[in-house]
């Protein structure tokens, strides 16, 4: 379930200057789906090749989606400087721009990890184009998350029962007040990066896509 695909390391155009980038896409065939993946914090060393988001670019891509990460402003190779999740909301919507020019009427996920999912999200619930989110490692403890009680959008959070960073109670009593479809995984004795429990997040990521895209050898 893991198809072939074309990888891509480019600059996309960003409000800040370039962003770096790298895009897979299904060798052969035109994805029925597109997706991007934000990464955590990059005054704490995320950056489009943590781990998390690499492992749920390769659950995306296993279903066959076209799946782009980039680098926020000011991390790697990307122009611009960190904005504390301001400017970076831009970025996202850049890169929401660029899916929208390679894939036209495609629909497209949003995930994010961290910081990817606090910045990812708010654009993805506002986007028309984006019509299923992610959301890993939700860091409920420090962050506000108040803005998803106005999306409906189909939402899947996939969680550490020993995430340091968001206390599975409150993101459990956050989800259960989220308007729509929503569903919460809580990963048993995973921390914040889920170490030595990828698998899990990948097969949470998968189960849940499922029934939501069309799944190709």
């Amino acid at each position: 379930m893991n198809p072939a695909h074309e990888s891509k390391h480019f600059f996309l155009a960003g409000p800040a200057g370039q962003l770096e980038a790298v895009l897979w896409t299904p060798t052969g065939r035109a994805p029925t789906m597109v997706s991007v993946v934000c990464h955590p914090h990059p005054l704490f060393g995320g950056t489009l090749h943590n781990k998390v988001v690499y492992n749920a670019t390769k659950s995306l891509d296993a279903l066959g989606l076209a799946v782009l990460r980039f680098n926020f402003r000011g991390t790697g190779r990307s122009e611009g400087k960190h904005d504390r999740g301001e400017g970076e909301r831009d970025d996202v919507r850049a890169a929401l721009d660029f899916l929208a020019s390679e894939f036209p009427d495609r629909p497209v996920l949003v995930a994010g990890f961290s910081f990817g999912c606090w910045v990812g999200l708010r654009v993805g619930c506002e986007d028309e184009r984006v019509k299923l989110l992610i959301g890993l490692g939700t860091p409920v403890n420090s962050t506000d998350f108040s803005f998803l009680q106005r999306c409906a959008k189909p939402k899947l959070f996939v969680h550490g029962s020993e995430d340091q960073f968001g206390d599975p109670a409150k993101l459990r009593v956050l989800v259960d007040s989220l308007p729509g479809e929503n569903q919460l995984v809580v990963v048993d004795d995973a921390d914040h990066f889920f170490a030595g429990k990828i698998d899990q997040l990948n097969s949470a990521i998968i189960s849940w896509m499922g029934d939501k895209v069309s799944i190709s050898s």
